[in-house]
């Protein structure tokens, strides 16, 4: 497909020292500008759905138990004998 945009001076610039400075055509860097920021939208959505998908997980035993096991387990690998959850503070700071 061939696309013509008319580009602000600035950012013509930009892509002329672009394409200068790795030694390819204006349109090479372009193409590649614009190929990299479509693949970072697409992860970026991959990622929202990924952490969307947790949020919505219903499972809340399941989610409660992850959290136990991680409070145990931050509270069993510490150097100090201080506990991280001290089960009396639970319900007042954590």
């Amino acid at each position: 497909m061939t696309l013509t945009i008319n580009l602000p001076p600035e950012l013509e610039q930009y892509l002329s020292q672009e394409a200068n400075q790795q030694g390819i055509s204006i349109e090479a860097v372009t193409l590649q500008l614009l190929t990299s920021s479509i693949l970072d939208k697409q992860k970026q959505a991959e990622a929202v759905s990924l952490i969307q998908s947790w949020i919505d997980d219903e499972d809340v035993e399941e989610q409660q138990e992850t959290g136990q096991f991680l409070i145990k387990a931050l509270d069993e690998d510490r150097l100090s004998e201080r506990k991280l959850f001290p089960i009396e503070m639970k319900g007042v700071t954590w």
